[in-house]
């Protein structure tokens, strides 16, 4: 994204009221993003509950939002330059604020799955209409404090938002959920549309169509293929034909991007050995961090028995760290390489995901209140995860030349949001796969597609729905083995983890320290190292 303003700064009519409203703005804009990724996690078993989805439309439920949040970005970062970006984040808020409002009204299972991939698409209007807006108003010190605040505020969306999203579920239900969401975005776009200042970029090329529509088709068909899988076997057709589809989608535009004079992505910045180490945290922070966000709410709720505010207060214990550790580890990295830092931090993840993968199951782990042995190591993964979560986004645009340091971020928050969905996607279909492993052999007294059902109910939060499909495994045998599935699964995560940790120190962790230029200043070094 361009910071290229047709008004220069700082423009006359400026007031320091103003920009700070704009700056408030954008700032209940950014709340609203994580508690709507998190309050939908929460939310999922009562609306399965009160709606009697399927298991389908129960897993669709996050992975519409995520889904349409990262094939979208990226297009909007283009509009919002070419079009406005006032107009683009104040769009944004609004299609965020009618959309909640209609998944609070929502009947069926299905038409909150339509609603959450719209609010998806808002969301990434949102955030790319704010961003930008914000370096429009602001320079130096003062932007990267606004930018720090804004940071700021998405983490304690990231912390709060199962706890409220929880209470929420207790005193209205679910829907009430989304009703917050609306209110506060109502007075989201009530200041912004008094407070901010338009601003676009008057050499914008436009929006690069065949590129965005090749990796937003290609992003769709693939989770559509992985999450339907384990509803309807992975050889059939429609599974195959997705992937194959995705392939086909995802060729076409490495093909697009690399002949179109305008690219949506520059594929060249990947010649940089450092860009390509940034790309990994995205990923890393994902395998070890965000999915569990999901999966953890789910466990709790659905397969433990959890109210929704005991499962909000234990994600706590995962989320708290997100607002102090990050603020740390830009302070050590002025005295340590980030990616010694970085790799450190995901090291320590992994073992928080090994340690919590032996709580799971455990005696006393089981209806034990808000305090049980899983908050530790869910606190160690949390601190580990929020080292590089800290110093990613600088990272981002230090790592390539001044001038492509905006395609650069691009880049880095359409990986970081994309990797999201297809992450959860992925993790969702191998955690079906190993509980079907261990759940006792029915010696074909169960039909294939009512097993699998049962355990995508079970995946979903939906205990009794699992129980129903399959009197006959018991609540005690589909517990059971949910959490050596789930066992296993953390371990694969940790492994996955530690490989992104090597990846990041190889292509990091030399010598060279943060600094400046790694908190945030764009690096004149043109060698692709």
């Amino acid at each position: 994204m361009s910071l290229t303003t047709s008004q220069p700064w700082p423009p006359a009519d400026a007031s320091l009221r103003r920009r700070l409203l704009g700056l408030f703005s954008a700032c209940l804009a950014a709340l609203l993003l994580p508690m709507s990724f998190s309050g939908g996690a929460v939310a999922t078993p009562a609306i399965g509950a009160a709606l009697h989805g399927s298991a389908l439309e129960m897993r669709w439920i996050t992975s519409a939002f995520m889904l349409a949040f990262g094939g979208c970005l990226m297009a909007a970062g283009a509009c919002a330059d070419a079009f406005g970006r006032k107009r683009i984040f104040l769009l944004g808020v609004g299609c965020l604020l009618l959309t909640s409002l209609a998944l609070a009204m929502s009947h069926s299972a299905l038409a909150v799955d339509w609603l959450r991939a719209l609010q998806g698409v808002a969301a990434a209007a949102t955030l790319a209409g704010g961003g930008a807006s914000l370096a429009q108003d602001f320079d130096g010190h003062a932007r990267a404090r606004a930018y720090g605040l804004l940071g700021t505020t998405f983490g304690v969306g990231l912390a709060f938002g199962p706890l409220l999203a929880g209470v929420l579920i207790a005193r209205f239900g679910w829907r009430g959920v989304f009703a917050a969401t609306a209110a506060i975005a109502a007075f989201a776009l009530c200041i912004g549309a008094r407070c901010m200042r338009e601003s676009r970029d008057p050499a914008a090329a436009g929006l690069d169509w065949p590129g965005t529509l090749s990796f937003t088709g290609a992003l769709a068909c693939f989770t559509y293929g992985v999450i339907q899988a384990p509803a309807i076997g992975a050889t059939a057709p429609e599974v195959i034909g997705s992937l194959v589809f995705a392939l086909a989608l995802t060729i076409a535009f490495v093909v697009i991007e690399r002949r179109v004079a305008h690219p949506m992505l520059d594929l060249t910045l990947f010649r940089y050995v450092r860009f390509i180490g940034v790309q990994m945290l995205p990923i890393a922070t994902c395998c070890c961090y965000i999915v569990l966000l999901v999966l953890l709410p789910l466990r709790f709720i659905g397969v433990h028995g959890d109210s929704e505010i005991v499962a909000g207060l234990r994600m706590m214990a995962m989320s708290l760290p997100m607002l102090v550790v990050p603020f740390i580890a830009t302070q050590l990295a002025r005295r340590i390489p980030a990616g010694v830092l970085c790799s450190s931090g995901l090291v320590l993840a992994a073992v928080g995901l090994v340690w919590l993968a032996r709580t799971a199951g455990a005696p006393g782990t089981l209806h034990s209140g808000v305090l049980n042995p899983a908050l530790w190591p869910m606190l160690l993964i949390g601190a580990g995860s929020a080292v590089p979560w800290g110093l990613m986004d600088g990272l981002s645009v230090s790592v390539v030349p001044t001038e492509r340091a905006g395609m650069a971020m691009g880049i880095f928050n359409t990986t970081r949001v994309a990797s999201e969905g297809v992450a959860l996607a992925l993790v969702g279909a191998v955690l079906i796969a190993l509980i079907g492993t261990h759940l006792p052999d029915l010696h074909g007294a169960v039909a294939p597609d009512v097993a699998r059902e049962a355990v995508n109910r079970l995946v979903a939060g939906d205990m009794r729905g699992a129980m129903a499909s399959v009197p006959a495994w018991g609540e005690a045998a589909l517990r059971e083995a949910y959490e050596q599935a789930f066992a296993t699964l953390l371990d694969r995560l940790a492994i996955v983890t530690l490989l992104c940790a090597a990846v990041v120190f190889a292509c990091l962790g030399g010598k060279r320290r943060a600094g400046a230029a790694d908190l945030g200043e764009p690096s004149t070094d043109m060698s692709p190292r």
